[in-house]
């Protein structure tokens, strides 16, 4: 009977007074309303770099003649182009003027290396990247079939001053490949006729299961997911948000860099998440919206110069893209004064699903659904909802779902199914909802250990390692064993002054005190530190192949 409690929504309850339970998707393309928000805001901030402030209709000129530019190179709607960039001007300016050219954007992450990059670029079959130039000799190196390589530097977007400390890397001269102010300097363009429906973005996902897969992501679900988030937590005209948070990732590409400009809200646009700029930047610039990850707000939590803000006075403190511990968001409770909302989203979901109202978070947990989504945790081997309070797979469906992976028909056929009428995507997340309609995370399932035929969850056991006072990380991971399916094994990195003097011993007895027999590692291994994802995340991946491969 509770199983129909998915359905009556019990979250919308918690959500702000005049909250839509639904939104009303915006008709047409990202490049019309970017063409409607800025002319409207022309002569007002939009990025600030380093020091050095954008306005909206210089962003729009750069958007127009880079579209210009690419049309002039043979760019045809529905092309993809790939962005090989860290955060930038250049980055804003060619996401959008592909999108206003009509074409595909294939965000690349900057820390991958010639082998990954040309996987992407292959597999989504992109003619030209845009790439900065400190990493053109890996682009080149990749070996991809291209038309074209535009290459943008970061220090032509600084101001003037700070260009003298930063050396300028030459651009190759050499057949098909152009300086990014080149296509500057092309005549205006006028924004190419692109629906709801077409192809917009094609980010990847991490390939924690296999080579990483093409995500096809409309302007429907783009404007859909900037809708769903401003419901709840809108930004504004006044708007100050710090934008650290890589644009390549779908977490800052859609919810900071789209969704505050599209806003005309103002970006301090940061290249890379160095702490005391961020905090400095906070002050100077009066910041309202801070979005961060759980590895940063570890960091933050302990900084020194976290006493200068006042983190009360920010309207929104939200943490994506990983699991918080709650050890971690006590903590920094205690230092600020503030709690941290918690959210959670997939690049399937066009960034944000659910997020902790910020007048009611409740700790431990990712949140409630967002305005037109709609969440059921069900059996993984059945599609049925489970009860109210029991684990299972978390199932998605609302207008930021993607239409599915790029060219995978049998991933597709895998990943979504219809209940009741409707399409639901398959997270992969094991999660549970509680009677209130909060959501909590578990683990992912194929993380998920089978002991004896038991159920272990890592993240369980990684969080309560993380309580112990001279845990600084931990990760753990299943190994093979055919005498009882297989069994945790952790991997623990010690705060700096525990080194040598906290024992495998000394962790076992503490997690006997708090976790049941079967779900006790075999084995604790202590690391100087542990294999990190691009986002910051514990990489289970890596472990998992040290453990194939025998290296652990």
């Amino acid at each position: 009977m509770t199983q129909t409690l998915y359905w009556q929504r019990p979250w919308l309850r918690f959500y702000p007074p005049g909250t839509p339970e639904g939104v009303e998707v915006p008709e047409g393309s990202v490049g019309e309303k970017v063409a409607e928000a800025f002319g409207a805001r022309a002569k007002e901030v939009a990025l600030i770099y380093y020091g050095r402030a954008y306005r909206y209709g210089e962003l729009l000129e750069g958007i127009q003649r880079f579209a210009g530019g690419l049309r002039g190179l043979g760019l045809k709607p529905g092309d993809r182009v790939g962005l090989y960039l860290a955060n930038s001007p250049q980055f804003a300016i060619a996401y959008l003027g592909i999108l206003w050219a009509g074409g595909v954007v294939v965000p690349v992450s900057p820390l991958y290396t010639s082998h990954e990059l040309r996987h992407q670029l292959t597999d989504s079959g992109a003619r030209f990247l845009v790439v900065q130039d400190a990493l053109l000799e890996n682009a080149l190196k990749a070996g991809a079939s291209l038309e074209g390589v535009i290459v943008a530097s970061p220090r032509e977007a600084l101001p003037s001053w700070q260009r003298l400390f930063v050396r300028p890397l030459p651009v190759p001269q050499a057949p098909g490949i152009l300086p990014f102010a080149h296509l500057l300097r092309a005549a205006p363009a006028a924004p190419e006729a692109r629906g709801g429906e077409d192809l917009a973005a094609l980010p990847y996902t991490g390939g924690t299961t296999g080579l990483p897969k093409g995500v096809e992501i409309t302007h429907r679900n783009i404007l859909a997911a900037h809708r769903m988030v401003q419901s709840l937590n809108p930004f504004t005209q006044r708007s100050t948000i710090l934008a650290f948070l890589p644009f390549y990732h779908i977490y800052g590409q859609v919810v900071l860099l789209l969704g505050g400009l599209l806003s005309g809200a103002r970006l301090v646009v940061f290249s890379t998440p160095d702490p005391d700029w961020i905090l400095e930047a906070m002050v100077r610039y009066r910041a309202t919206h801070f979005f961060g990850v759980p590895s940063l707000y570890e960091v933050l939590r302990d900084h020194p110069k976290s006493h200068w803000v006042d983190w009360r006075r920010l309207q929104v403190v939200v943490s994506g893209a990983d699991t918080l511990h709650e050890a971690t968001a006590e903590a920094f409770a205690r230092r600020t004064g503030r709690e941290i909302a918690e959210g959670y989203g997939m690049t399937e979901t066009t960034s944000v699903s659910h997020i902790n109202p910020r007048d009611r978070v409740k700790r431990g947990s990712f949140g409630i659904p967002l305005p037109g989504i709609q969440a059921l945790v069900v059996d993984p081997d059945t599609l049925e909802p489970v009860p109210v309070g029991e684990v299972g797979e978390l199932a998605l469906a609302g207008p930021n779902v993607t239409r599915g992976y790029w060219r995978r028909e049998e991933e597709n056929a895998r990943s979504f199914f219809t209940q009741k009428g409707v399409r639901f995507f398959r997270t992969g997340d094991l999660v549970r909802m509680d009677e209130e309609g909060y959501f909590h995370f578990y683990d992912r399932a194929k993380d998920m250990i089978k002991y004896k035929g038991r159920p272990v969850f890592p993240r369980e056991i990684e969080e309560v390692l993380r309580g112990h006072p001279l845990v600084k990380a931990a990760g753990v991971v299943g190994v093979p064993d055919p005498r009882v399916g297989a069994y945790p094994k952790a991997y623990v990195v010690l705060e700096p002054e525990a080194r040598g003097k906290v024992t495998e011993e000394d962790l076992l007895a503490f997690l006997a005190e708090r976790l049941a027999p079967y779900k006790l590692p075999k084995e604790i291994e202590f690391r100087g530190e542990l294999p990190k994802t691009d986002v910051g995340k514990v990489s289970r991946r890596e472990l998992r192949e040290e453990v194939e491969g025998g290296a652990a």
